[in-house]
């Protein structure tokens, strides 16, 4: 049975609503949690975009069963991996061994605020490599020193390291990035339910491993209006990877999908309250071989509408899967 998660995405909701709606997710019985990590919101109609991991350390003292994961940090930029290391042992400490590690290489915006430049996909790919294997090392519990193509680490250790190990996750969009997922990572993470991601996973030693994936909804008994926020709001989704990463900013994001139609978000996203279409939406990642999928409700203000229902109809529908 495919698990059911929910996302608390930090750029539709500030802090204090978040903690709370993952509060709710956790009563509602959602299997788990995943928390977006975002400087920017992609659409300035979203705004917010809150410290993720913030928000972590209190969702983790507020709830008590709901596991909690990022989706995905970027170890390689606005955060040194050795940095990510020890906030993510924290958490773990905090969570009592509810929390992995989301892993990806990133997207210009939220990271071209350090001003450090955006590099291309191949360079951004191998930097995450060699950020995975600091962290991995600061995990085992190791004094660290590397003086990589990337990163410099002068004496780390982790002073505070959960008896848990942080299980990593690792972002993949091609054969690369499955290899360096397969490898690497204690779970794989993707945002589209392409089975060969998996395979390529499979092939370099994620078999038998977690694999996770997203898909956004927009719950509202006014169907029309649901299609309405949902354009508002997460048209964005339409650009693609390769398009979302490079872009720098929301009001790039606003540019490039000045042209997505309504009826085009219509088709995309299941919106309404018809379980039916949320149900067929999910049956992709299901057929695909993911074995868990977190759900974004779309719009920070209609999370608690959405989680109640989902309580009632939607979560009894897809554990029918």
């Amino acid at each position: 049975m495919v698990q059911i998660g929910y996302t608390m995405m930090t750029e539709q909701a500030g802090p204090r609503e978040l903690v709370g709606d993952v509060v709710a997710a956790e009563d509602a019985s959602f299997d788990f949690s995943v928390t977006s990590d975002h400087y920017f919101p992609w659409l300035a109609s979203q705004g917010h975009a809150p410290y993720a991991w913030s928000v972590l350390g209190a969702a983790a003292q507020a709830t008590s069963r709901i596991p909690l994961m990022t989706y995905v940090t970027c170890p390689t930029t606005r955060y040194h991996p050795a940095v990510v290391a020890q906030k993510a042992a924290t958490l773990q400490l905090l969570a009592e061994g509810r929390f992995r590690l989301g892993l990806g290489s990133g997207e210009s915006l939220n990271e071209h605020v350090v001003g450090a430049g955006w590099p291309a996909a191949h360079v951004r790919l191998d930097m995450l490599e060699e950020a995975v294997g600091i962290i991995r090392a600061l995990f085992d519990g190791d004094c660290v020193n590397h003086h990589g193509t990337y990163f410099d680490v002068e004496n780390a250790t982790l002073w505070d390291l959960p008896e848990q190990r942080v299980p990593i996750g690792i972002a993949v969009s091609g054969e690369r990035s499955s290899a360096l997922a397969g490898r690497l990572a204690d779970l794989v993470i993707a945002t589209e339910p392409k089975s060969e991601l998996l395979s390529g996973f499979d092939r370099h030693g994620g078999t038998g491993k977690p694999r996770v994936g997203q898909v956004p909804v927009c719950y509202d008994p006014d169907r029309d209006a649901a299609i309405a926020r949902a354009h508002d709001q997460f048209r964005w989704t339409l650009g693609g990877w390769k398009v979302n990463s490079e872009l720098p900013g929301p009001a790039a994001f606003d540019q490039a999908t000045r042209f997505v139609r309504t009826d085009d978000i219509a088709d995309a996203i299941p919106c309404g309250s018809d379980v039916d279409a949320f149900v067929e939406a999910v049956r992709p990642y299901r057929d695909a071989g993911f074995t868990e999928v977190a759900l974004v409700q779309i719009g920070g203000s209609h999370q608690r509408p959405f989680i109640d229902w989902a309580r009632k109809t939607l979560l009894p529908a897809l554990r029918e899967l």
